[in-house]
C-alpha cells in the first residue's frame, strides 16, 4: 500500500527580520541601576503634595505592600499628608456584577472633571479565591476618562480581604486628597460584605440597580438599602426606559419602609443611562444636596470622626492577625493542629484557644 504524499502546512512562519545580537551592556546595566532606585519617604511626600502622579501611585503600592519593612515608610508618608487630606467628597458606588458600575463611574467621572472637579476612582478588582489573580481591567473599560489630565484611576486587587474591599483603601483615600483630588470615587465589587466596609469610609453612598433582571423584590433587602443614600437605575435607555422608570416607582416605596436616616436625609431613586449621559449630572447635584444638608446639621463631620476611630480599631485587629499568623511558634503548631481538627482529636474552639494562649504567652 503506498504511503500519501505528505502535504505541507499552509501554516508556516516565515523568517522575518532577526533582531540584532548585540545588546548595550552599558543600557542594560543602567536601566538595572533606575530600576533598583526607590525613592525616600520625603521624595514621595514632596511628590504627592505637588501633584505628581507617578509618587502618588508609587505611595499606594507601598501601602499596599504586605512586606513589613515597607510598613514605617507607608506610615510616615501617610502621617505626613493627613495634615492635607479631608478635603474632598467621598462616593462609594456599589451594585451587582453586570450592572454597569465602570460605564456609571466613566461617564459620571467625565461629568465632574467637566466641572472643574479632580477625581480618583479607587476601583476593587475581585481576586480569585483559586489563582489569587486579579485582571485589573478598570482602566480597559473607562478609556476615555483615563486619559482625562483631571482624574486618576487606581484599581487595586482585593485580596484575601472579607468583602472585597482592598486592604489599604483608607490610606489610598487619604494620598489621593493629599495629591489635589477633590472628589474621591470608590467602586466596590459588588458581590458579598463590600458595601458594609466601603459605606465606613465615603460621605455618600450611591447603590446601582437595573431594571428587567428580575431583582426588584430581590433589591429591597434591610441591608443594603439602610445603607444607600441614593438608589440610580442604570441602563435606562432606548427600549428600556419604560422598565427602569417602574423599577424607579418600586424601590421609591420600599425606601419609605426603612426608618429615619441619622443624617436627617431622605433617600432619593433616579433613572440615568451611563450610555447617553441621561440622568448623570442629576446623579452629582443630589450629592451636593446631601453634603450641603451634613454639613449643615454637622453629621458630616461626626460620621468622618466615627470612621476614624472605626479604622483605627480594625488595623488593630487586622495587625493582630498578621502578627499571630506570622509568629514562629505558631507557624509550626498551626499544622498538627489543623489536622487534629480534622481527625476529631480536639474541637475547633478548643484548638483555637490552645493556639492563642501560646501565642499569648510568648
Amino acid at each position: 500500500m503506498e504511503s500519501k504524499k505528505s502535504k505541507r502546512s499552509a501554516l508556516i512562519e516565515k523568517p522575518g527580520i532577526s533582531l540584532p545580537e548585540i545588546v548595550s551592556s552599558t543600557a542594560v546595566n543602567l536601566v538595572q541601576k533606575f530600576r533598583k532606585i526607590q525613592p525616600s519617604s520625603q521624595e514621595l511626600i514632596d511628590g504627592i503634595l505637588s501633584g505628581e502622579i507617578s509618587a502618588l501611585s508609587r505611595a499606594i503600592t507601598l501601602v499596599e505592600s504586605t512586606n513589613a519593612n515597607h510598613l514605617a515608610k507607608a506610615n510616615e508618608v501617610i502621617n505626613a499628608c493627613l495634615h492635607y487630606a479631608n478635603k474632598s467628597v467621598r462616593v462609594g458606588i456599589t451594585g451587582v456584577p453586570g450592572v454597569g458600575k465602570s460605564t456609571f463611574i466613566e461617564a459620571f467621572g467625565k461629568h465632574l472633571t467637566s466641572l472643574g472637579k479632580k477625581v480618583a476612582v479607587l476601583a476593587v478588582d475581585p481576586s480569585s479565591t483559586i489563582s489569587h489573580g486579579s485582571i485589573l481591567g478598570d482602566k480597559t473599560r473607562m478609556e476615555e476618562l483615563v486619559k482625562d489630565t483631571n482624574a486618576y484611576i487606581r484599581p487595586s486587587a482585593s485580596g484575601e480581604t472579607l468583602g472585597g474591599v482592598a486592604r489599604k483603601t483608607r490610606e489610598a483615600i487619604t494620598l489621593c486628597e493629599a495629591a489635589g483630588f477633590n472628589t474621591i470615587l470608590i467602586e466596590t465589587v459588588g458581590v458579598g460584605q463590600s458595601e458594609t466596609a466601603v459605606h465606613s469610609m465615603v460621605d455618600f453612598f450611591l447603590l446601582l440597580k437595573i431594571s428587567g433582571a428580575g431583582d426588584e423584590l430581590q433589591g429591597i433587602k434591610r441591608g443594603i438599602m439602610e445603607m444607600a443614600d441614593a438608589i440610580v437605575i442604570n441602563k435606562a435607555d432606548g427600549d428600556n426606559v419604560k422598565k427602569a422608570n417602574l423599577a424607579k416607582v418600586e424601590f421609591n416605596r420600599a425606601l419609605h419602609l426603612f426608618p429615619a436616616k441619622k443624617s436627617g436625609w431622605t433617600p432619593t431613586t433616579s433613572t440615568c443611562s451611563a450610555i447617553t449621559h441621561v440622568g448623570i449630572p442629576e446623579v452629582w447635584k443630589t450629592i451636593e444636596k446631601f453634603i450641603k444638608l451634613t454639613k449643615e446639621n454637622h453629621y458630616f463631620f461626626e460620621k468622618r470622626a466615627a470612621q476614624n476611630q472605626y479604622w483605627m480599631l480594625e488595623t488593630i485587629n487586622e495587625q493582630l492577625k498578621t502578627n499571630f499568623y506570622n509568629h514562629t511558634e505558631i507557624q509550626n503548631l498551626l499544622e498538627s493542629t489543623k489536622k487534629a481538627v480534622q481527625n476529631d482529636e480536639i474541637s475547633p474552639f478548643a484548638a483555637a484557644q490552645l493556639l492563642l494562649e501560646k501565642y499569648f504567652k510568648k
